[in-house]
C-alpha cells in the first residue's frame, strides 16, 4: 500500500530511521534510569516510536498515514504470527494447568544419574524448554531444585543456577512453540520444522559440549544420592504427552496451529480425565493462556506498523545500504544479520522484540544474497537467544537470582553460562565454515 496523496516511493533516508531511534533512546534510556529493564512496559515504547513514525512525511495527511501503519500491522505474516501466539498461549496454560509441568520436572530430575546434578540440571533445562517453549518458565521451574541441591554439592552457587539459565536457552532457540521460534519463521516465511533442523546443527554441538563440561567439571560431586527431589509415580507420564504429542506432529511436517489446536484438545482430555480441572476448568486455562499473550500481540502489531511506515518513507532501504557496505557475498550477509539482531537485543532485553525488529530487515537482506530463509531464520534466533542468554539485566538471569534468594549475583552465573558462549561460537563458526557455491544449503545469489 503506498500513501495515497504522497509519493508512491520515496528515496533512502536517514531522518526515516527516527522512531527506531526515539524506540531505543525511550525504552533503554528509561530502562537505564529506572534501573530495571522490565519497568518500562515495551507497548508503551513502540507507541512512543509509532507516534513519532506518524509525524514524519508531513507531504501526507495524517489520515492516510494511520492507513498506511494500519495496512502494515494488518499484514498477513503479522496476523499468522498473532493467530500462532495465541493458540501457543493456549496450549502451554492448559498443558500447565493439567500438570504437564511438574510431571515433566519430576520424571527428568527421577532419571538423573546420582552425583550428576549439575548435568542433569542442564539436560533437563533443554527438555524442558524445548517442550514449554519458555526459558523463563523453565528457569522458575527448575531454579529452586538447583538452589536447594548447590549445599551438599560443594560447587560455587552460580554453577548450578547457570546450568538452569544454559538448558532453558537451548530450547528457547529449538522449541516449536517458542515466542522466537514463531517469530523468526513468520519473519522469513518458512516452515517451523524447516527452521529447527536448520538450528539443530549450530545447537547440538554447543549442547554436547556444555553437557561435557558440565559433566567433567560437576561430574562426582555431592553425597551421590539420587537427585529426584520426590518420589515419582510413573502413572503422571502420560501428563508429559501433549508436549511430545506436539513437537512429534511439528517436526512431522504438521501444520502448526493444527498441532497447537490438538495439543491443547489433548491437554484438556487428560486435565479432564485425572480431574487437574472440569471442563470450565479446561476453558477458562485455555482462554487465560490465549490472554498471557497481550503483550507480545500488541508489541507484534505496533512493530508491524512501524517497520511499514519506516519503509516506505525510505529508512528500510538506508538501513541496508549502511549494512550492506562491509558485506561481501553470503558469509556477510549472515554475519551482517547475526550481528543487527545481537545489537538491538542488547538495547531490547528481549529477544523476540528483537526478532521481530530485524527479521523484515533480514529478510531484504537474504532475498538480496541468495540465503536459505530457513537458515536465516535460525541465525535470526540463534543470535538472539546467544545474546539474551548472557545479559545480566535478561529475564532469565534476574529470574535465577530472584529465585536464589539474591544470594548470588549475575555475573556469578554468568561465568558457568557454558551454552550460551558456545552458542555463539558454533553460530560463527557455521557460518564461516559454510560450504561455498550453490546447492539447497547454499542457493546461488
Amino acid at each position: 500500500m503506498n500513501i495515497p496523496d504522497g509519493p508512491s516511493s520515496r528515496p533512502a533516508s536517514a531522518r526515516a530511521l527516527i522512531p527506531f531511534f526515539v524506540f531505543l533512546a525511550f525504552y533503554f534510556g528509561t530502562s537505564l534510569a529506572a534501573g530495571d529493564f522490565y519497568k518500562v512496559p515495551m507497548p508503551v515504547a513502540f507507541l512512543a516510536a509509532s507516534v513519532a513514525a506518524l509525524f514524519l512525511n508531513r507531504q501526507a495527511s495524517l489520515h492516510s498515514k494511520v492507513e498506511l501503519f494500519a495496512h502494515g500491522m494488518g499484514h498477513v505474516d503479522i496476523m499468522t504470527m498473532c493467530l500462532i501466539f495465541i493458540l501457543a498461549g493456549a496450549f502451554a496454560r492448559t498443558a500447565r494447568d493439567m500438570g504437564a509441568v511438574d510431571a515433566t520436572v519430576r520424571l527428568a530430575m527421577h532419571l538423573v544419574p546420582p552425583g550428576l546434578l549439575p548435568l542433569g540440571l542442564f539436560l533437563v533445562g533443554c527438555f524442558l524448554s524445548l517442550a514449554m517453549g519458555t526459558s523463563v518458565g523453565t528457569v522458575l521451574a527448575l531454579a529452586p531444585i538447583a538452589v536447594g541441591m548447590t549445599g551438599s554439592l560443594g560447587l560455587p552457587p552460580g554453577y548450578n543456577l547457570g546450568a538452569v539459565v544454559g538448558g532453558a536457552m537451548f530450547g528457547d532457540n529449538l522449541s516449536m512453540i517458542s515466542d522466537t521460534t514463531i517469530a523468526a519463521t513468520r519473519t522469513q516465511n518458512v516452515e517451523m520444522h524447516e527452521k529447527f533442523y536448520a538450528n539443530l546443527r549450530i545447537a547440538i554441538p554447543a549442547a554436547l559440549l556444555a553437557a561435557g563440561l558440565y559433566l567433567i567439571i560437576g561430574g562426582g560431586s555431592g553425597s551421590g544420592h539420587s537427585a529426584g527431589t520426590a518420589p515419582f509415580e510413573w502413572r503422571a507420564v502420560p501428563l508429559v504427552f501433549p508436549y511430545i504429542a506436539v513437537l512429534g506432529m511439528a517436526l512431522a511436517h504438521c501444520n502448526v496451529m493444527a498441532a497447537l489446536v490438538a495439543g491443547t484438545i489433548l491437554a484438556g482430555a487428560i486435565g479432564l480425565g485425572t480431574g487437574a480441572f472440569d471442563f470450565w476448568g479446561f476453558l477458562d486455562a485455555a482462554g487465560q493462556g490465549a490472554l498471557s499473550m497481550s503483550e507480545t500481540l500488541i508489541v507484534a502489531l505496533l512493530a508491524g506498523g512501524l517497520l511499514k511506515v519506516i519503509r516506505y518513507n525510505g529508512g528500510i532501504d538506508y538501513l541496508l545500504r549502511l549494512i550492506e557496505k562491509p558485506i561481501r557475498g553470503r558469509r556477510g550477509g549472515e554475519l551482517g544479520i547475526a550481528a543487527l539482531t545481537a545489537v538491538v537485543n542488547v538495547f531490547t532485553a528481549n529477544n523476540t522484540v528483537a526478532i521481530v525488529i530485524t527479521g523484515p530487515i533480514a529478510r531484504e537482506i537474504s532475498n538480496r544474497y541468495g540465503l536459505r530463509p530457513a537458515r536465516t531464520a535460525g541465525i535470526l534466533d540463534t543470535a538472539s537467544c546467544v545474546v539474551q542468554g548472557l545479559l545480566p539485566y535478561g529475564a532469565q538471569v534476574l529470574a535465577a537470582v530472584g529465585l536464589a534468594g539474591m544470594a548470588v549475583t549475575p555475573m556469578e552465573i554468568l561465568q558457568y553460562l557454558f551454552y550460551p558462549y558456545l552458542l555463539g561460537l558454533c553460530l560463527v563458526l557455521g557460518i564461516l565454515l559454510q560450504r561455498s557455491g550453490t546447492g539447497p544449503d547454499c542457493p546461488a545469489k
